[in-house]
């Protein structure tokens, strides 16, 4: 590495650093009911270091897409990151919204997370805000596109995300909103790994140069049916394999004390399965 590039590298991770901060600032602003440093410090709040912990690493991966692909040189590069960067900070935050009110639309999230401390509603957020960065990852990688382009397969991306969300809950044997409610960690864990899957799966279906309309959307289509086809198959897969004669459903909901375990395992074998599809396809 020569000493260009060593200087080059420190400008862009300064740029970079300088939009984490306005991230911070527009989350801060839109989430005025609590004060992290209280929360954290004095009330060892959980649900809100998760939800907060997400936010930060969804807003990371989200700035990751706008500095992928090639160097223009970086006077360019400089415009390009403030550009989308700033446009892939508006994105998330109002997917964030968006998302509250329709995957988890019957209970006030920000109540569950600061008035009842639940950390299974505090995982999901952070799920929900690492798979909208996954998402605009996605929409903002490649070279060949602009802001449109970003924008449309932000838009397809966010409308896959919302959809599976609602038919993953559907296909559950229990109501995942009311496990939700009754502190049901499990549950929060499962449903949070599915998103996280889920959300890998738009990026990589949408991420790549960008060609033409037809070719990139028949790409993005194309994986995304195959991913969300493959996940449940490889989820009950794992089901069989790593508790054999067990049933996640039951260590989940049916006992006395939820099984975080096992919620932790359907979690990673969704997100082990979004990566395994993105390799061999």
């Amino acid at each position: 590495m020569t000493l260009d590039e060593i200087i080059t590298g420190i400008i862009y991770l300064v740029s970079v650093f300088l939009l984490f901060l306005i991230g911070k600032f527009v989350y801060d602003k839109l989430h005025p009911r609590f004060v992290l440093r209280e929360e954290l410090v004095e009330k060892d709040n959980l649900a809100v270091a998760l939800a907060i912990g997400g936010y930060y690493l969804g807003l990371i991966i989200a700035l990751g897409g706008v500095l992928s692909g090639e160097s223009a040189g970086w006077l360019e590069d400089l415009i390009d990151i403030f550009y989308y960067g700033i446009a892939s900070i508006i994105l998330l935050n109002f997917s964030i919204f968006l998302n509250d009110r329709v995957i988890l639309s019957r209970f006030d999230n920000t109540k569950e997370i600061i008035d009842d401390q639940n950390t299974g509603t505090g995982i999901i957020e952070a799920a929900n805000h690492i798979a909208v960065g996954l998402v605009i990852y996605g929409a903002m990688s490649g070279e060949g596109g602009d802001l449109l382009t970003a924008a449309t397969f932000w838009i397809l991306g966010q409308a896959v995300l919302i959809i599976a969300g609602i038919v993953y809950n559907k296909m559950t044997p229990f109501d995942i909103h009311a496990e939700i409610e009754k502190d049901n960690v499990a549950v929060g864990v499962a449903f949070a790994g599915a998103l996280i899957a889920i959300g890998n799966v738009i990026r990589i279906g949408a991420s790549g140069d960008f060609i033409d309309w037809q070719t990139n959307l028949s790409v993005f289509f194309g994986f995304v049916i195959f991913g969300l086809v493959m996940l449940p198959i490889l989820r009950i897969a794992t089901d069989k394999l790593l508790l054999p004669g067990e049933r996640l459903t039951d260590e989940l909901v049916n006992q006395e004390k939820p099984n975080v375990g096992a919620g932790v395992i359907e979690a990673l074998a969704y997100v082990g399965a979004s990566f395994l599809l993105g390799w061999v396809v």
